[in-house]
């Protein structure tokens, strides 16, 4: 028989770059790739590469370059890795053609190590202490099935010796080498691993005596599932009981999808004296060293796919949160509730400047909460609020009983609740600290909420991602990886609304492209020892912000009233030429409604024809469509397209629901079975996703209507069915 090297079969043929690969992955073309990937690396950060370098990438969004910019840094990562094996395996003196070609041809972190396992340094094994007792020829002839005439004591007797004394300890020893040979071999890892993942059976079992007193894993104490057929919610409830020593996981591949693959490279030989030997080495290497690492491959991948799935809802829910519009030009009362230090409670006018706060037992029954509630009333009637921001965590809905008394007599007065998540994170930080010195930091949370609720984007930014709260499991998955996802969410939707340069927190001017912390702190100081910004160009003054900088900045930064109306755009200044000329063409005024603005710009476009245009202003035909809609909208804020948040004026009790009841309610969370919506009572409700009409998607904030299907007051569930977007007529369903 002939042995197989390490990495058969043989592919020859050169790797393909990582350009056509991310190309390919993404189906957009190399030559927008090669474009994006040049613009990188030249140091262009993404923002500015998707806003105003279109023409470059043929249009490359976002999302496309943050998928293209992690690819890229997971292939030139695997490039690296590549290197290393290849001088590792070089050092050895065991590198050849075949293997190097084999190595430059993998395309995945997997096939490169299964190439390098046979070479990779180890401890000790039986197979290698049997090679130091001299038993590889004996193996070698295990291997090739040797037919003839001899027996098996005396193809042994060779290899017997002072440290092999018999003939049983030499084919004990030789068949170590030949389990070993065959669990080394990629072709074969590859393949029981392709088929493990298709075929493969995970079994999940209660620790006997293990600690699960609210039945958290109820659901896994006897538990099967095809690998393939697992969920991703399910990988991660299991592997948590796995952590927390209540569940134990298994894996099983069925012996076909092992025996198979071995049998293409070694098959015993029943003409052979040595088949018996071979096929006891066969399933020793399968049971003792290849099932084992592909059981661990399988739970890696497994796990490795799920956190992807979970941190990618993470973000798809961050970034609904951080698009959510802001209820601008109100003030509003920010409440923290709390049962034993009591409710935090804090005014804020339309700036989010703070005008009063306060402490009042507003959670706890008596006549101290009657008083709390006058106190209150006393702060909505002084500076006017109209609008009543509550905590969704502890005590949250027994203040929404005090305030809901409140709405019922004041028609102006609406409420919300809203989720404090991270708030207590923000009050200890020392951002918090700075904005709010004089301040306890007990009631910086109050103010948190109610300035949360004015401008999600601008409050929310001042937080770690991860504590915000909008997803599962998003403690248990990959931390750096889900801060990078996150991060990327805050930095794109910054970008995407943009950044008023003389009213933004450090946090908020941080997430700017080209920025980062440390200038954002040096733009904020140059503020307030010079005053404000009259243009963009001044921000070339503030120490540290050069040419660079201010080229990768500049169009996502706002002046409002400043001495260039431009400023007040997303026009970059790289095209305010262009923008001047088209607006003498359009003979715009800066006193234009909306609608002249409009009618007069897709004049000259008509007239002139788009192609002609953009070569007589010498930009993009991409560029020349940003700056029309600039010039029609200029500063607009995209989140003015989302309906506004759902404020109401009284609450419900889950007595109060029946089913067939239609209601109007706010998505809080959106995870894998569906969505949790907030209809006005104590608990959320489940809109489970098989209730949701085909291939609809849901996002936080979103004002749904829903119907009452099922109410277990005991277990404190809620079953929901869609019916519609939008907010439900009061009167339905009463």
């Amino acid at each position: 028989m002939t042995v197989p090297s390490p990495g058969s079969p043989t592919n020859s043929a050169p790797p393909p770059d990582e350009a056509w690969i991310i190309a390919t992955e993404l189906g957009v073309g190399r030559q927008q790739v090669v474009a994006a990937i040049g613009l990188l690396d030249e140091g262009n950060t993404l923002p500015f590469i998707a806003r105003y370098r279109k023409e470059a990438t043929d249009g490359l969004d976002d999302s496309h370059l943050r998928r293209l910019t992690e690819r890229l840094d997971a292939l030139r990562s695997l490039a690296a890795r590549r290197t290393s094996i290849l001088d590792s395996i070089a050092e050895q003196g065991k590198l050849t053609e075949a293997l190097r070609a084999d190595l430059m041809a993998a395309t995945t972190r997997s096939a490169l190590e299964d190439l390098y396992l046979p070479y990779r340094p180890k401890r000790r094994t039986r197979a290698m202490m049997a090679r130091e007792k001299g038993l590889s020829g004996l193996a070698d002839l295990i291997l090739a099935q040797t037919r003839g005439p001899r027996s098996r004591e005396e193809l042994a007797r060779p290899f017997i010796s002072g440290q092999v004394p018999t003939a049983a300890d030499a084919y004990a020893g030789a068949r170590d080498i030949v389990a070993e040979t065959i669990a080394d071999q990629a072709a074969i890892r590859s393949r029981v691993r392709e088929q493990g993942m298709a075929w493969g059976q995970l079994q999940s079992r209660m620790v006997s005596g293990a600690d699960d007193p609210r039945g958290v894993f109820l659901s896994y104490y006897a538990f099967s599932q095809r690998l393939n057929r697992l969920l991703p919610y399910q990988v991660l409830a299991l592997d948590r009981g796995e952590a927390e020593k209540v569940l134990r996981l298994s894996v099983t591949v069925p012996e076909r999808d092992w025996r198979a693959p071995i049998a293409d490279h070694f098959r015993p030989d029943g003409r052979s004296v040595l088949a018996a030997d071979l096929e006891a080495a066969i399933t020793d290497s399968a049971e003792r060293l290849l099932l084992p690492a592909i059981e661990r491959d399988l739970r890696s991948r497994l796990t490795e796919t799920a956190h992807a799935h979970a941190i990618a809802v993470f973000a798809r829910n961050l970034r609904s949160l951080l698009n959510l519009p802001p209820l601008s030009d109100r003030i509003l009362l920010g409440i923290d509730p709390g049962y034993r230090s009591g409710c935090k409670t804090a005014v804020v006018d339309a700036t989010g400047r703070v005008l009063a706060t306060a402490t009042l037992p507003l959670a706890i029954p008596g006549r101290g909460q009657e008083e709390a509630r006058q106190t209150l009333t006393g702060l909505v009637e002084r500076y006017g609020v109209s609008v009543i921001a509550i905590g969704n965590g502890t005590a949250g809905r027994d203040v929404e009983q005090q305030v809901a008394i409140l709405t019922r007599e004041r028609p102006d007065l609406k409420y919300l609740m809203v989720s404090e998540a991270g708030a207590s994170v923000y009050s200890a930080s020392a951002l918090a600290s700075q904005e709010l010195p004089d301040l306890d930091v007990t009631l910086r949370g109050a103010v948190s909420i109610a300035r949360r609720t004015q401008d999600p984007l601008a409050e929310l930014v001042k937080i770690e991602p991860g504590a915000i709260g909008v997803g599962l499991y998003q403690h248990d998955v990959d931390q750096k990886a889900l801060a990078r996802s996150l991060a990327g969410v805050v930095e794109d939707t910054v970008n995407a609304v943009g950044v008023d340069l003389n009213t933004a927190s450090p946090a908020l001017l941080g997430h700017v492209a080209g920025i980062g912390p440390k200038l954002a702190a040096g733009i904020v100081a140059h503020r307030e020892h010079a005053g404000a910004f009259g243009a963009r160009q001044s921000l070339l003054a503030v120490a540290g912000l050069g040419p660079r900088a201010f080229q990768q900045c500049a169009g996502f930064l706002r002046v409002r009233g400043g001495v260039e109306p431009l400023d007040a755009s997303a026009i970059h200044p790289e095209s305010y030429a262009a923008a001047r000329t088209l607006i003498q063409l359009a003979e715009l005024r800066p006193d234009d409604a909306a609608e002249r603005r409009r009618d007069a710009v897709h004049t000259v476009l008509r007239q002139t024809g788009e192609a002609a245009l953009a070569e007589r202003l010498g930009v993009g035909i991409p560029t020349l469509g940003d700056i029309i809609e600039q010039l029609e909208r200029p500063g607009r804020d995209p989140r003015v397209d989302v309906p506004p948040p759902l404020l109401r004026s009284d609450i419900l009790s889950m007595d109060d629901l029946t089913p067939g009841m239609l209601l109007s309610g706010t998505v809080r969370n959106v995870v894998d079975f569906g969505a949790f919506v907030d209809i006005g009572v104590k608990q959320d409700g489940l809109l489970h996703k098989s209730a949701l009409p085909p291939g609809r998607r849901l996002e936080l904030g979103q004002i749904l209507q829903v119907e009452v299907l099922r109410v277990e007051a005991d277990r404190g569930r809620i079953a929901l069915a869609w019916k519609g977007e939008g907010a439900a007529d009061p009167g339905e369903g009463a």
